[in-house]
């Protein structure tokens, strides 16, 4: 898979083109720079905001901004990231509740107004740029999918899921489990809230654990 960025490494470098060379970067500004790129998004829409507007907003010089991004596709996709890097998977004792747990986490961050419009104005402008397409899945899905990996890892440990066979062919199996295992539960969520316009509650985040978990013939009607 190509990427436009290398993989980030450490919280503070998880915004920024790389190479970029200069003084040392200060998680402060950056973070108040992210900040007001979602706070601008909200209120001006993807058309209208630019590079000038938050760096007006974060109070710091326009080359600023470009020293750590090249332009505003960059600058609002890592806006975007850093919002789900806060999602998070505790082990809540079982897979069931695992998935359900984050799958309500994942909602609550949707019901957002900056993550609603970032998030939506991001993905609609990736259609027609694909150098901006490879940034959201490098800097948001590639990142989050350490969720279902670690969700895997302790539903093999307690013995709910099989462990992966070993080997190459084992691996490319896993890998394409992730992948499938972070698109339902992702592509249902943001269909449902975003989409839908319908709530993401508890109940329908048991049913959906339970097809998930379990396949169609657990939600199939009784006698």
């Amino acid at each position: 898979m190509r990427r436009t960025t290398p993989p980030r490494t450490h919280s503070t470098d998880r915004t920024g083109s790389a190479g970029r060379t200069g003084r040392p970067r200060s998680a402060e500004a950056d973070r108040a720079i992210l900040g007001a790129c979602r706070a601008a998004l909200v209120e001006l829409g993807w058309g209208k905001l630019t590079m000038g507007d938050v760096a007006t907003r974060a109070g710091v010089a326009k080359t600023t901004l470009y020293r750590r991004w090249a332009n505003k596709n960059e600058l609002v996709v890592d806006a975007v990231a850093v919002l789900f890097d806060q999602l998070e998977l505790p082990d809540r004792g079982g897979l069931r509740a695992d998935i359900e747990g984050v799958v309500l986490q994942f909602a609550g961050l949707l019901e957002r107004p900056e993550t609603q419009t970032a998030l939506m104005a991001v993905i609609a402008e990736s259609t027609h740029d694909g150098p901006l397409h490879d940034r959201i899945r490098s800097a948001i899905v590639d990142r989050q999918k350490r969720l279902v990996l670690l969700g895997r890892e302790r539903a093999q440990a307690r013995g709910e899921l099989p462990a992966d066979i070993t080997g190459p062919e084992g691996e490319a199996a896993a890998a394409r489990s992730v992948d499938l295992i972070f698109d339902v539960i992702a592509g249902a969520v943001v269909h449902r809230a975003l989409v839908s316009g319908e709530p993401v509650d508890a109940d329908w985040a048991r049913d959906f654990t339970t097809l998930l978990v379990s396949g169609l013939t657990a939600l199939a009607p009784g006698p």
